[in-house]
């Protein structure tokens, strides 16, 4: 079999796939379809999802080609420390279940902008609505159709921009049942996900295990943690020359939480999943989300390791290198050519619906925010299926906009995961800020709120390039730094990336307080949400399955400590 190539079999297997998810969607949008749909049940399938809709759909959302092919290729460099990311994600969707989502019910919160709206003012709510459209649109519809193609041409040697017209097609015809068919077709996806993801898996594994003369993927598995034993610490040391990125600690008790708390508890594209459900469904399906984050390093973290085992006992020298260097992000790719016929075809199937189901999701969040948070104050009067259609039309431009601006916004050029992981994080500390202070706080303003979301932008640029203007090897005594080889040859203490969004989170939520505190003292109002402690007690079976996936994870913390 040649590389870089499907054969029949595989196209097969993948055409399966594609007639199971879009049959699947077809039936249950005429199944589930109201007589009049309005755009509640368009935008957030109120009422229609199961607990594990919510849960397999928010995991299908999540997983996409920066997983599969981003954090692999950080497997293939640094190891099991990157899975922190997924684990800790599993504590974070409980802590949402239990504070978060309870407030956005309460308040009958259906779209964060609106959030923003009532606790703050229609000026927030406005400026971040532009915000959130054009940082779906520009950064995460591009690199999600982008990387996604990237790595399905490499795989099958179809053409970059056919794999993008696909992707963008598949998706579209997805996004316009709305959440509702959305939510029932990621539970197809994530299927072929785990099973085409723990496939891959168990053949690089069993290909590790049979260069040391043995055969299956447990012993392929004992191999790499003899071989790679520096891959298998969570906790990386001041002196791991990967401690830029994960600093220590930081991992545990630091910005990882700001990371995480951003993305699952303040993120439209993720909380849109839940907010059309009651509370016992909503927590629910984030509690089997946390579950199936678990699996998450076994299928796009191990493979990296196991590619990296392979690579310095002799494997695919040449495919690993671009220019004379190393690509990690080659490793995913690397491994699912060496895939047997059919099995390739169904890591195929598992990769497009990652990419296809996160393509879904936020395409849908940003026909919400437009809909909902833009046109409808611009077009007060436009009925149910007026904004309905709007929401369509909205979910056709935004993906013609990425397929045309993609290929030239040199997403390849930039990395993978922990690119879109560190810039992120130029404007996460603020919102969350701005979020948590918004939720628990009721004397929190809307002057504190724009301090947090245009000052954090701020101070994230601050901190990122001090390193320029100040020696900081002093902060290095604390852990805060570390001594990194730039571009020009030069060497400077720079500030782990996770640290900065801690740094800047404490400063945006003190100038809140401060903020708050002023904007009190001259009488201007602050308007609180409805919270009562109530809220957050959960039922038996949700505290016994937390109690489980806590327990699990400060097992794996243990081990790998």
């Amino acid at each position: 079999m040649k590389n870089n190539v499907l054969d029949t079999k595989d196209y097969t297997v993948f055409f399966v796939y594609f007639i199971i998810v879009a049959a699947y969607g077809l039936y249950i949008y005429y199944r589930k379809k109201s007589k009049t749909e309005d755009s509640k049940d368009y935008f957030l399938a109120e009422g229609s999802l199961t607990w594990w809709a919510i849960g397999a759909s928010l995991i299908a959302s999540n997983i996409s080609a920066e997983q599969f092919i981003g954090m692999s290729g950080n497997g293939f460099t640094m190891g099991l420390a990157i899975a922190t990311y997924e684990w800790m994600a599993a504590v974070t969707l409980i802590v949402v279940a239990v504070f978060f989502i309870p407030v956005y019910l309460k308040n009958k919160i259906y779209t964060m902008p609106q959030f923003l709206s009532q606790r703050y003012n229609g000026t927030v709510a406005m400026i971040m609505a532009v915000f959130w459209l054009l940082l779906y649109v520009v950064v995460n519809l591009t690199s999600i159709l982008f990387l996604g193609a990237l790595a399905i041409s490499s795989i099958s040697g179809i053409s970059l921009t056919a794999c993008m017209i696909f992707l963008a097609i598949f998706a579209v015809i997805i996004t316009l049942g709305g959440m509702k068919v959305i939510g029932y077709t990621d539970v197809i996806q994530v299927f072929f996900l785990i099973l085409g993801g723990l496939a891959t898996t168990y053949l690089a594994l069993d290909l590790v295990a049979e260069h040391f003369g043995s055969q299956g993927a447990l012993k392929g598995f004992s191999y790499i943690t003899k071989q790679a034993n520096d891959h298998f610490h969570m906790i990386l040391k001041q002196d791991n020359p990967h401690y830029i990125s994960l600093p220590g600690l930081t991992v545990l008790i630091g910005g990882m939480w700001i990371v995480n708390l951003n993305y699952w508890g303040c993120n439209q594209y993720i909380t849109q999943r839940a907010l059309g459900a009651n509370l016992t469904t909503a927590r629910r399906g984030l509690l089997f989300a946390a579950f199936l984050k678990l699996l998450m390093p076994l299928i796009v973290v191990l493979p990296g390791i196991a590619a990296y085992v392979l690579y310095r006992n002799g494997h695919f020298q040449q495919e690993m290198m671009v220019n004379g260097e190393i690509i990690q992000d080659k490793a995913y790719p690397v491994l699912l050519n060496l895939l047997p016929s059919g099995l390739k075809g169904l890591s195929f199937a598992a990769l497009t619906a990652a990419v296809v189901a996160s393509l879904a999701g936020k395409a849908n969040s940003i026909a919400t925010i437009f809909t909902l948070d833009i046109y409808k104050k611009l077009d007060p009067t436009a009925n149910e299926k007026r904004q309905v259609w709007i929401g369509r039309l909205a979910v056709v431009v935004s993906m013609l906009i990425a397929v045309l601006i993609a290929p030239h916004l040199g997403i390849d050029k930039k990395g993978g995961f922990e690119y879109i992981q560190e810039y992120t994080g130029f404007v996460s500390p603020g919102i969350f800020a701005m979020f948590i202070l918004g939720f628990f706080w009721k004397r929190t303003t809307s002057n504190a709120a724009l301090f947090a979301t245009i000052g954090g932008f701020l101070l994230s640029i601050f901190f990122k390039i001090l390193p320029q203007w100040i020696d900081l090897k002093f902060l290095g005594n604390f852990g805060f730094s570390k001594q990194v080889l730039q571009k020009d040859g030069s060497m400077l203490y720079e500030i782990p990336f996770l640290d900065r969004m801690g740094f800047v989170f404490i400063i945006a939520v003190l100038g809140m307080y401060i903020i708050s505190i002023m904007d009190g003292k001259r009488g201007i109002p602050a308007n609180g949400l409805e919270i009562d402690a109530k809220m957050f007690k959960t039922d038996n079976k949700f505290a016994v399955g937390a109690l489980l996936v806590l327990g699990i994870i400060v097992a794996l913390y243990t081990i790998y400590w």
